[in-house]
């Protein structure tokens, strides 16, 4: 499955104000899992809280949506910075038709690859 360009934001612990990410995501050949950030996010399928995903390791829930064209990802009641990665900028300004970023409203990151080796290694390990 390609990458694709994604808005990310942890939910646990925040209304709408959690940490918040534009970048690239691998995905599960099911799709159900997006792989982000050196994170594995599973799909909640309609049972969280306030995200649609969860991190396998931690619990914590995410939000997990396509860039919105009018480059208002957040939502209206939301606040702080959405850091995005370096080398999807350019994609990101083409997709919401923008020249620049605005300083105000991104702050530019290096976000980790993820090692899905490691994830399929913890999912599939014997249970005791």
């Amino acid at each position: 499955m390609k990458p694709e360009l994604k808005y990310v934001e942890l939910k646990t612990g925040f209304s709408d104000n959690g940490p918040a990410w534009v970048g690239m995501v691998d995905f599960s050949k099911s799709k159900q899992t997006v792989y982000f950030n050196g994170k594995a996010l599973k799909n909640l399928n309609g049972k969280g809280t306030s995200g649609n995903y969860f991190d396998v390791e931690t619990g914590e829930e995410y939000w997990v949506s396509g860039i919105k064209k009018d480059g208002t990802n957040r939502l209206s009641t939301g606040i702080g910075k959405i850091m995005i990665d370096r080398k999807c900028t350019a994609l990101y300004l083409k997709k919401v038709g923008f020249h620049k970023l605005n300083k105000n409203q991104f702050e530019l990151i290096e976000i980790k690859p993820t090692n899905k080796a490691r994830f399929t290694k913890l999912e599939n390990k014997k249970l005791n």
